[in-house]
């Protein structure tokens, strides 16, 4: 996936949010502004091309000096999905960028 058509389609409002990245998003209360922000200012640190679903990645960024992880795929009609997003902690984070296992997972 490619993080400069993701900020795009983040300028352009042309991304929606799964209803699992709603609850989520709801529990560890992120807001839109706050995912807008993130994906904004993040970089790609996981790509799943395999992903049953679809290609997808997993985006790391930041608002108001609070990591957010954005896990990102497409819709059909080429406008950016938010499958999930979660703020990261451990035990499955070390930090932003460093999972407390070597695993790599299609998500969290």
């Amino acid at each position: 996936m490619d993080i400069e058509l993701i900020k795009e389609k983040t300028r352009l409002n042309q991304f929606i949010l799964s209803g699992h990245a709603h609850k989520e998003r709801q529990e560890e209360e992120i807001e839109i502004k706050h995912i807008k922000e993130a994906l904004l200012n993040g970089e790609i640190i996981e790509n799943y091309p395999n992903d049953p679903r679809g290609p997808s990645c997993l985006i790391s960024g930041f608002s108001e000096n609070r990591p957010i992880h954005l896990v990102c795929g497409w819709t059909k009609f080429n406008w950016l999905l938010i499958v999930t997003v979660y703020i990261p902690k451990p035990p499955k984070w070390v930090d932003s960028k460093t999972r407390a296992t070597k695993a790599k997972k299609g998500g969290e």
